[in-house]
């Protein structure tokens, strides 16, 4: 098993720091997320609390992920990336190509591309984005992701795309892996169906099983079962040694440690941080990894 640790939330002047500790006592990667901006009236309800309020406010730092991670990946050597989730249905493919293939090609190949369709309706409509259809268009921007990143003169002509031949320059080296992310039934059937993985958004331990049941169930339908396949799972509770050991049993192939937000509160000092992330690196990873 692979562990991640997610900087949501950090404070933008220790991200670069975060990331060399974090590299340094042995996580896999960084998790990144993101949200272009927060309104002052927000109707939407966060799917991810019981009470629809989201675990953020219009004060919380969101810096452009992937300009988070071109830092990131500059000061460090191994660390690998994933945007955990980055809203696809805001952008246009062609644009979302160029960046990730930019970071991608920069980095050595150590950025995959976490995508989500996305709750929060403001940010759809000021940006000029339908939300409704949503999913079927992240469907086919995928698509279009991977005939572009193949590299050469492609063309696409679909339901809610279309350009003419055109070629992008330069393309990665190898495409980076899309992951999908949610915890809806759709997400689960979206990432059996076309994802190189998926990405969790916050499990209790005694739902990961049944959950590794449904995707691996979905996966079969979709004739992808002997894929590779990388689920990274976000437990919203501590579990322990032996319930991760099952976990990996079943399937799971990455942990992500919570923001540092959540674990040691939002006005911990950058040494309290270093000593948590090595605590975890000797408690866990040591022992699972």
């Amino acid at each position: 098993m692979r562990f991640w640790q997610s900087v949501a939330f950090a404070a933008p002047d220790e991200v670069l720091e975060l990331a060399r500790i974090a590299e340094r006592v042995g996580f896999h990667g960084v998790f990144c997320s993101e949200h272009v901006f927060f309104p002052e009236r927000l109707a939407s309800k966060y799917p991810y609390s019981p009470d629809g309020a989201p675990l953020f406010t219009a004060e919380t730092p969101w810096l452009d992920p992937w300009v988070q991670i071109a830092a990131m990946a500059a000061v460090t050597r191994t660390l690998r990336f994933v945007t955990g989730v980055y809203i696809l249905p805001l952008r246009h493919p062609l644009e979302v190509a160029k960046t990730v293939a930019s970071v991608a090609l920069l980095s050595g190949d150590r950025v995959g591309l976490g995508v989500g369709a996305g709750w929060m309706r403001e940010e759809f409509d000021v940006l000029g984005r339908a939300f409704a259809g949503r999913g079927k268009r992240m469907d086919e921007q995928i698509a279009i992701l991977r005939k572009v990143w193949a590299g050469g003169m492609v063309e696409h002509h679909g339901a809610h795309y279309a350009f003419p031949r055109l070629q992008l320059s330069p393309a990665p080296r190898t495409a980076p892996p899309i992951l999908i992310g949610g915890q809806s039934e759709a997400a689960f059937k979206r990432a059996a169906r076309l994802g190189d993985g998926w990405v969790g958004s916050g499990h209790a331990p005694e739902q990961v099983l049944e959950v590794m049941r449904r995707l691996q169930e979905l996966r079969r339908e979709a004739g992808r079962e002997r894929a590779p396949f990388d689920a990274i799972l976000v437990l919203s509770a501590p579990a322990g040694l032996d319930d991760l050991r099952r976990f990996e049993d079943a399937g799971v192939t990455s942990l992500v440690s919570w923001p540092l937000t959540f674990t040691l509160g939002p006005q911990a000092t950058m040494d309290e941080k270093r000593r948590y992330l090595e605590t975890y690196a000797n408690d866990v990873i040591a022992k699972i990894g």
